[in-house]
């Protein structure tokens, strides 16, 4: 093992302190959510509450998480970079939250907060290749390298916040990513990753009792685009940065299910002619309430996906390519019988209105021609009234004699 007794001590310490502190620090942040009017109104159908619930829940989060890594993560010129520009998309977060802001200002300042990290050496240097039948194993991404790890920090920050739909799915997901991301860089023996996903860890577990199903409290804009930011660039530090194959996998595995709900929503939206910042009912946690799910079901089962993407990251870099894909495809099939069992009424309803549908849409089947009645050339003599047999009109006449 590249990691020790020790290191495995503050990793579990880190990871307590951001939990106490983002619990504690809950109430408060409710009180000063209520103060400034930071309260989330269903008002469309996109929304799954009923009631108005406070946001900046993120602020708790960020709290937890920036006391730990204070505590225990060195202070380096690259992490303090790091540090400052989560800053920077808190304070973001903390003003849409209170004020809707437009989204081509939250974009631009998105970006600037990306280029305090990149603009001191937390960059993508090298990209392994996909091609795996090519002679060049990686390619030196040379002046594409700023631009690209920049994209790469604005799409998952964004990724996060889209699937922050439903009570817990954002904060339990970027929870499941960070254990994830924090085993392979204990693998890799990367310390002060591991502290820094330690706190965010922490932090996360911290704020989920006041995040689960029904919420008292919501992360907001906050946490969402915070922890999006963490992770993105915490992915750099541990992840990007190696020379082997992995590099181009595990990171989009551990984040798969938010890049891939973003993708297909950008598409989605494109394909309709909608604006791809239009904001619709048609995310995966949607889909999955309209199937009859309800929210913690459809929570459960993206907790399930995640957790599974993330085994197979972590086999993938330990294991290799072959035992990550056999890993994957038995979680599949294990997660679809378990789906099958833990939820056998949806799943049947589900599928009896979808054959219902497809017998709507098939013409009628005419029987074959052996079996079709051959036209008669007489026509089909008149119905006759049956006449009464004799012994009823004998009846008949006894019963009017008798009158």
């Amino acid at each position: 093992m590249a990691f020790g007794n020790a290191l495995i001590a503050y990793v579990l310490i880190a990871m307590l302190v951001a939990m106490i502190v983002s619990f504690l620090m809950t109430p408060v942040v409710r009180s000063f959510a209520y103060k400034v009017g930071a309260i989330d109104v269903p008002r469309d159908a996109r929304r799954m509450h009923k009631v108005p619930v406070p946001r900046l829940g993120g602020l708790a989060i960020f709290s937890g998480f920036m006391v730990s890594s204070l505590l225990f993560v060195s202070m380096t010129p690259e992490t303090k970079s790091v540090l400052l520009g989560a800053v920077v998309i808190v304070v973001l977060g903390v003003i849409d939250d209170s004020m809707d802001l437009p989204a081509a200002l939250k974009f631009v300042v998105q970006i600037l907060a990306a280029l305090i990290p990149v603009s001191h050496g937390v960059t993508i240097q090298v990209f392994s290749n996909p091609n795996i039948f090519s002679d060049d194993l990686y390619w030196n991404l040379g002046s594409f390298s700023a631009p690209l790890t920049i994209l790469w920090i604005v799409a998952v920050t964004n990724s996060v916040n889209l699937i922050d739909g439903l009570d817990g799915l954002a904060n339990g997901v970027s929870a499941i990513s960070a254990t994830t991301m924090l085993v392979i860089a204990l693998l890799l023996g990367e310390t002060d990753v591991s502290l820094a996903l330690a706190a965010l860890m922490g932090a996360c577990v911290g704020f989920m009792p006041y995040n689960l199903n029904p919420a008292k409290m919501f992360m907001g804009d906050t946490g969402a685009t915070f922890l999006g930011y963490i992770l993105s660039v915490l992915s750099i530090q541990g992840l990007f940065k190696y020379y082997a194959v992995i590099s181009f996998v595990v990171p989009f595995l551990i984040l798969g299910l938010p890049i891939f709900d973003t993708s297909f929503a950008f598409f989605r939206r494109i394909a309709h002619g909608q604006s791809p910042m239009q904001a619709d009912r048609g995310h995966i946690h949607h889909r999955l309430i309209d199937m009859g799910l309800n929210q913690k079901q459809a929570v459960a089962t993206l907790y399930v996906i995640s957790a599974i993407l993330g085994l197979s990251a972590v086999v993938l870099t330990t294991g290799g390519e072959q035992r990550a894909i056999l890993l994957f495809a038995a979680l599949c099939i294990a997660g679809a019988i378990a789906a099958r069992l833990v939820f056998p009424q949806e799943i049947r309803a589900e599928l009896d209105d979808w054959r219902e549908r497809r017998n709507e849409d098939k013409p009628p089947r005419e029987p074959p021609p052996s079996l079709k009645p051959e036209p008669s050339d007489s026509a089909a003599p008149p119905s006759v009234k049956a006449s009464p047999s004799p012994k009823r009109k004998r009846k008949k006449r006894k019963s009017a004699r008798k009158r």
